[in-house]
């Protein structure tokens, strides 16, 4: 049956069977209900021991709402199927996908890897909203030395839910939404590999946030968002709430990045060698392989310590022989490469964006991928630079120091190589563009300084004051933030049929550019200066850079804000997009908009790579369209 058929088929009335009855209110019903629940019977049986009753309540309580929403939207419809001998039908497979629902399959369980992605871009606007006001109020509670305007108790809550929030966030921004929607068309591919896993992989992080939320009504995380042990053990129950969200996490993420290398390795299209993939699929194997090796690390430190608080066990616990450097270890060793499972595939999709706008080849593509993959292999080795003022190890402090300013030679591969797609391109400077320059100044600030961390002397001095803050932003928000959102406006077209508004856009990117600036280059200061992160109050010394860092947040913060006003506007009221407005090589622009269920009217033959601009024989995709025509593309856009 054709993609162009599919998407007309009426489907009987029993398509779908159970999925019918089920979305995202019947997951919250199901979830609150096995909560209660759960919390009846918890309450019941181990409250009374006065020790483990609290904690394990909680526990008990939020593993029954992530399990309960779950099977409540459908995520385990079809193992119960296949335990009951029920395979699924042909039209129950396109109910799933989304199959004649219209937007009621954006609130359910839908496979369709493009309904998918744009589910993933929607909670990405929502966590980085919660994540951008817990921000907000941290720079209004520091305008002022003694300020008053939170509790300090308060202020750690904030601190830690923002932290931990925006870490999720970043993780998810580029590999949720464009590993979703784009990556699959890149490759030529009908779907990912594993439909039902894809979206379990959504609605189980969406599971994760309501116990994340829910820290702040049972007393606030007060041990920062790398919850540090012995602080962790010793914190309330909102640390369960805390680890619960994470445990969950770590399953989305540990099931998408299966999904997303099995798709890449089995289903490309004809001619899709690994020498003519676009560098983005590229990123996205190597962050998704990374996040495979570094998450479970997460996922162990959060289970050991859910177990010393609920069950009695002393992984932790000093006083009965547990470690909190075994927290550490084992932290740092998920939290470094973490870093660049966030920051890869943003920056493989800046260098669509930038090869795209400059019309020029990727300079030196194997070179990047041959970076992307050393960044990827030394960040394994350098979990240890954070923890040179503990006193562990320090016979191995010079290693660790070489390993970690290693990493800086095949970053600046990739710096080069984007600068030399640059260096005399014909650059057509649309928003886009504007978000790639931003990116390449900020991520330089970010990586200089970097440098000074991994060395003993300056990280003693350093590790935990304001210029510790400013680097990792400037890594993590000014870096991977920026190019994921040169990402956005550039696919923008092709995710939602319509074009994004650039007048409205630019205003939004000055005020992001140069409130960012402001925030952070004040807060460098800060540090010079020994103000330490994390605290409510300080000295009033510090406050002059207190006050312009603030200033600054309110205007980058208003940057955001009207950049989603330019989303949601023109995503709503846009001008119509064509299916190539770039003109651009590779695949995902060789379909028509809005793209067709299974991607391709017509199976695609790669015959090149995607960036060989300057002439026909350069495009990438050749197809017999047949009868169909072009299906919406710009003339010339096919070979």
């Amino acid at each position: 049956m054709s993609t162009a058929l599919l998407e007309d088929t009426k489907l009987g009335s029993t398509a779908g069977r159970l999925y019918r009855r089920q979305n995202a209110l019947t997951g919250l019903a199901v979830g609150v209900g096995l909560a209660v629940l759960g919390w009846f019977i918890s309450l019941n049986t181990v409250q009374s021991n006065e020790n483990f009753g609290t904690d394990m309540t909680v526990a008990v309580t939020m593993a029954c709402w992530v399990i309960g929403f779950n099977i409540g939207i459908g995520t385990f419809n079809a193992v119960f199927a296949w335990v009951l001998g029920h395979d699924q039908s042909r039209e129950d497979e396109l109910y799933g996908a989304g199959v004649g629902q219209g937007r009621s399959r954006y609130f359910k369980y839908c496979t369709d890897h493009k309904v998918v992605g744009t589910q993933y871009l929607i909670l990405v606007f929502v966590l980085f909203f919660v994540g951008g006001t817990l921000a907000m109020m941290i720079r209004t509670q520091l305008l002022t030395p003694n300020s008053s305007f939170l509790s300090p108790q308060t202020y750690n809550a904030v601190v830690s839910i923002h932290g931990m929030c925006m870490i999720i966030a970043t993780i998810i921004m580029v590999s949720g939404p464009f590993a979703n929607f784009i990556m699959p068309i890149m490759i030529g591919a009908k779907d990912m590999a594993f439909p039902r896993l894809n979206a379990m992989s959504f609605w189980v992080v969406v599971s994760a946030v309501p116990p994340l939320l829910a820290t702040f009504f049972v007393g606030g995380v007060n041990a920062g968002w790398t919850t540090y042990a012995p602080l962790s053990v010793q914190d309330g129950p909102a640390m369960i709430c805390f680890a619960i969200t994470i445990i969950t996490f770590v399953v989305s993420v540990t099931v998408a990045g299966i999904n997303t290398l099995i798709t890449v390795l089995t289903m490309r299209a004809k001619g899709m060698t690994f020498t003519r993939m676009p560098i983005f699929v590229w990123a996205s194997v190597i962050g998704g392989g990374l996040g495979l090796y570094a998450m479970p690390a997460f996922l162990l430190a959060m289970t050991l310590m859910v177990a010393d608080k609920a069950t009695g066990t002393s992984f932790f616990v000093a006083d009965q022989g547990g470690s909190g450097w075994l927290w550490e270890n084992v932290f740092w060793i998920m939290g470094h490469p973490e870093v660049y499972v966030i920051l890869i595939p943003p920056v493989g999709a800046l260098m669509e964006v930038l090869s795209t706008f400059s019309r020029k080849p990727v300079f030196a593509y194997k070179m990047i991928i041959g970076a992307m993959t050393g960044v990827a292999g030394l960040s394994i080795m350098v979990w240890a630079h954070h923890m040179f003022t503990t006193g562990w190890a320090p016979d191995l402090a010079g290693p660790f120091m070489l390993t970690t300013e290693l990493i800086s030679i095949p970053t600046g591969i990739i710096f080069l190589a984007a600068i030399g797609t640059l260096w005399r391109g014909s650059n057509w400077v649309r928003l886009p563009m504007y978000f790639g320059f931003l990116f390449i100044w900020n991520f330089i600030v970010g990586g200089v300084t970097g440098i000074y961390l991994s060395d003993v002397p300056a990280d003693n001095y350093f590790h935990g004051n304001m210029f510790v803050t400013a680097h990792f932003h400037y890594t993590l928000l000014g870096g991977a933030m920026i190019a994921g959102t040169a990402g956005l406006c550039y696919w923008f077209p092709k995710v939602t049929g319509r074009m994004l508004d650039e007048r409205v856009g630019r205003w939004a990117f000055w005020l992001i550019a140069i409130g960012f600036q402001v925030t952070y280059l004040a807060q460098f200061y800060e540090g010079f200066k020994g103000m330490p992160r994390r605290v409510a109050n300080y000295d009033p010394v510090f406050q002059p850079e207190n006050l312009v860092s603030s200033i600054g947040a309110y205007v980058l913060m208003a940057g955001w804000v009207v950049l989603l006003y330019a989303l949601v506007s023109s995503w709503r009221n846009g001008a119509i997009a064509p299916a190539n407005p770039w003109s651009a090589k590779s695949l995902e622009w060789h379909t028509q908009t809005p793209v067709p269920l299974e991607n391709f009217l017509e199976d695609p033959l790669v015959i090149n790579d995607p960036y060989g601009y300057g002439g026909v024989a350069s495009e990438q995709i050749h197809a017999v369209f047949g009868a169909h025509g072009h299906h919406g593309a710009n003339e010339g856009d096919h070979a």
